[in-house]
């Protein structure tokens, strides 16, 4: 199962974030990849940089034979053509794009991709529409799927379907 986290919180040349994200999904299906499935959209409250909009986000559930390297340089591709600029950490962008987990791959050296993502487990926006589209998915580092992990983070108001 290779899953593609998609976030949005400002307009660029695909629209509006809602419309990025929608752009985003026909994207992921192109080319080497194919779109299997997608979780509704949801609102959630900026992460890190707090003084930004809100954040439209989803998660997308791929197929491709791409390694997870050139999957990545794949999606910051899509980025690009969204408009994504990398200027600030956590910053507002037209569309962010992370590999969440790759078929289990549990990688982590250094100066290279580090699945499964290292910040699924602390982040609302994606254990929310995760849980939704992948029930059966399991943390291939914790050992817990997606509404295990959910259940231990405080919610409140996070998360609202749009």
């Amino acid at each position: 199962m290779i899953l593609i986290a998609l976030g949005s919180n400002r307009s660029g040349p695909w629209g509006s974030p809602s419309e990025t994200l929608a752009r985003a999904l026909v994207e992921l299906d192109r080319g080497e990849l194919k779109l299997e499935r997608a979780s509704r959209l949801i609102m959630s409250s900026p992460f890190g940089k707090q003084n930004q909009p809100s954040f439209v986000n989803a998660v997308a559930m791929i197929a491709t034979q791409l390694t997870p390297q050139a999957l990545m340089e794949k999606l910051h591709e899509i980025e690009r053509s969204a408009g994504r600029r990398r200027n600030m950490r956590w910053g507002p962008r037209t569309l962010d794009l992370d590999l969440l987990d790759y078929h289990g791959v549990i990688q982590d050296e250094p100066g290279s991709l580090t699945l499964p993502h290292p910040g699924i487990a602390e982040r609302i926006f994606v254990l929310k529409p995760l849980a939704e589209l992948a029930p059966l998915w399991v943390h291939p580092v914790l050992g817990e799927s997606a509404a295990t992990l959910l259940a231990k983070l405080d919610q409140a108001g996070e998360g609202a379907e749009i």
